[in-house]
């Protein structure tokens, strides 16, 4: 059965596009584990720099989870060609961030694609548009996630543990994130799910023991809590970031935890491309672990944010200046939420003229989303 989800577009304009019900997407699951298998599983875990892109292979069987930034779109689909690669089983876009799905229009209208995962949320960016309007144009639909449901990859068993609730404030945690397990071999891949999304999984009893953690949100201090990566309790670590990134990712706390746990940490922004091979009993890897250095403390990214702030400030068509987007060129929100001493929640515009001394308990992608959240707007 079908239904239709309004999409908000960046021209302003309602479309509807086909997505599944929660209830057929359950028609993707399939036997437990198979403890025997035959060959190889192969995790990419492509350089985009500060953005994620990874590619998944059994056999004849291939998935895709993010693909870069709008200017990786060439390189990931150029690496997937070097990989030999005509079609791709499946897509996921893990949520709507720039530096997730940014490359994803131009793989989907370049290879042969099986199925789409992205999350039950929308965006105003250009770039959401363009990956929606690829998903149409190739006559695809779009399969909501959904906890529990199960994917399978050749011998590789994969099941969607995130997201858990409907609605967020953050788009981060609309994250999907995937358990993939092959043999006796494992894998989390996590997209950038923050804290929020760690504590309702792991309040949801959701097995999470995995051999390989794909960090959340490129090492930050935002995501990988002791209590989730205990819970995990990973014998390798992978990040996603590229040097010198305006957030100063990985932060000085996920790899003091990562140090404390003696957990190797495989980067991008040291190792490059980086490939994990299993053959269902152990896991190596195509380069030699990282080492622990971060880029700041976590305190100072806020003070990078402000920095950055009027440089990269991207915004999209609406329907109204409240809908109007105000991101980073990674897809954060530039829109600062603060509750005074008085106890009011006030929002500050990125050209406010408190804006560079207020730190932010909140941040917002639009004046709407924070007057939802309750915020007024500051009066200068």
């Amino acid at each position: 059965m079908l239904s239709f989800l309004l999409i908000l577009t960046g021209c302003s304009k309602e479309k509807a596009v086909e997505t599944l019900k929660d209830e057929s997407q359950q028609e993707t699951v399939v036997p437990e584990s198979i403890e025997e298998v035959t060959g190889n599983l192969k995790v990419h875990f492509i350089n985009v720099g500060q953005a994620d892109s990874i590619l998944i292979e059994n056999g004849e069987n291939r998935m895709l989870i993010d693909a870069g930034n709008n200017g990786d779109a060439n390189l990931v689909v150029n690496y997937l060609k070097s990989q030999g690669i005509n079609e791709l089983d499946y897509v996921i876009g893990t949520h709507p961030h720039e530096d997730h799905i940014g490359g994803l229009d131009a793989v989907i209208n370049t290879f042969d694609i099986g199925k789409v995962y992205m999350p039950k949320v929308t965006h105003t960016s250009k770039t959401f548009k363009d990956v929606i309007t690829a998903i149409k144009n190739k006559g695809l639909k779009i399969t909501n996630p959904v906890v529990g449901s199960k994917i399978a990859l050749g011998d590789a068993q994969g099941v969607i543990l995130a997201p858990n609730s409907k609605e967020y404030k953050d788009y981060n945690n609309y994250s999907i994130v995937l358990k993939l397990t092959y043999g006796n071999t494992s894998f989390l891949f996590t997209g950038d799910a923050e804290d929020l999304s760690e504590e309702e999984m792991m309040n949801n009893g959701l097995d999470l023991s995995a051999d390989v953690l794909k960090l959340g949100h490129h090492g930050s201090h935002s995501s990988t809590t002791l209590e989730f990566l205990n819970k995990v309790n990973p014998t390798y670590a992978v990040i996603m970031t590229e040097t010198g990134n305006d957030y100063g990712h990985p932060h000085k706390e996920t790899m003091d935890k990562l140090k404390n746990k003696n957990i190797p940490v495989y980067r991008t922004d040291e190792n490059g491309n980086i490939i994990a091979t299993s053959d269902g009993k152990e896991i190596t890897f195509n380069v030699n672990p990282g080492d622990y250095s971060y880029g700041r403390e976590s305190k100072s990214e806020e003070t990078s944010t402000n920095k950055s702030s009027e440089s990269n400030i991207f915004t999209a068509k609406a329907e109204s200046n409240e809908e109007k987007t105000y991101t980073d060129k990674n897809g954060k929100g530039l829109i600062k939420g603060n509750i005074n001493s008085k106890g009011e929640k006030i929002y500050h515009m990125p050209n406010g003229a408190y804006y560079k001394k207020v730190e932010a308990e909140m941040l917002f992608n639009t004046e709407k989303e924070a007057k939802e959240a309750g915020f007024r707007k500051s009066k200068k």
